[in-house]
């Protein structure tokens, strides 16, 4: 079960994202009760889900509420437009979370008052309880509060606490948009194999599965990746014709190099 004392926890936005993280904390056993959303149009389903758990939902911020952590969970472009209106919901003692990429503590400072703040980059396998999120926790954040966030993220799956704000996003760069990364990945692999007469469905299906089934062999191993790789490679084999281009001068390391550091430098980019 997460961690969470008797305060209420507020989750600012109820799309995939929050709404992974909903779905996470009342499955881990937070009660409904201590949990309020603010999202101005959340899907059925997830009102649904909120009416069976006696979650409370508001369209518009409260009167009156007193959250003890305040989740939240919008897109960065909306932020400056959602973060005045919460201010009368936060004290110095409310634990503010953010998981939008690139906005900054100084700009949640800026909207809402010097309080302890968290930023952290979650991402979508988050959505089946197998994501990663990245974590920074400013000096205010206390010991009980930083557990209690870490708990309440865990539910996701792992949780990595770096040590300086502008790591988030180079987490961002890596793990928060990585996913799109290993699904482009499977497009790529089932379009090379079309290429090579495959019917293209046929393909796909054996691109998908392939993904699929290292990804899951790479969780439950104890290996390294690159064990894991040379394991597979044969010497003068099909594998090792195929890394021979991979692994090249020209090949996926330089390019993720540059894809990586476009993403690093577009959350910076959203921070400004």
């Amino acid at each position: 079960m997460a961690s969470a004392s008797n305060g209420t926890i507020l989750l600012v936005g109820a799309g995939n994202m929050g709404g992974a993280m909903l779905s996470g904390w009342l499955k881990s056993g937070v009660p409904g009760t201590m949990v309020a959303v603010l999202d101005p149009s959340p899907s059925e389903a997830m009102l649904q889900q909120m009416d069976d758990a006696g979650v409370r939902h508001f369209s518009a911020p409260p009167e009156k509420l007193s959250a003890e952590a305040v989740f939240l969970a919008v897109k960065p472009q909306v932020m400056e437009a959602v973060l005045p209106p919460l201010k009368h919901l936060v004290s110095e003692q409310t634990v503010v979370v953010s998981v939008a990429a690139g906005k900054t503590l100084a700009f949640l400072e800026s909207n809402l008052g010097k309080m302890p703040m968290v930023r952290a980059m979650p991402n979508t396998p988050a959505m089946i309880g197998r994501g990663v999120t990245g974590a920074f926790a400013n000096p205010r954040v206390s010991e009980g509060q930083r557990a209690q966030v870490d708990a309440l993220l865990k539910v996701s799956g792992p949780v990595e606490w770096v040590s300086d704000e502008s790591d988030i996003d180079s987490v961002t760069a890596v793990s928060g948009s990585g996913p799109a990364y290993v699904f482009y990945l499977v497009e790529c692999m089932a379009e090379a194999g079309r290429k090579l007469g495959l019917p293209a469905d046929l393909a796909m299906r054996l691109a998908r599965e392939t993904v699929a089934g290292a990804g899951e062999l790479l969780y439950r191993s104890h290996e390294p990746a690159d064990r894991l790789r040379q394991n597979v490679t044969s010497p003068g084999g099909t594998t090792a014709a195929a890394l021979s281009v991979l692994m090249g001068e020209d090949g996926m390391q330089p390019l993720f190099d540059k894809a990586v550091a476009e993403a690093r430098k577009r959350a910076q980019e959203l921070g400004a």
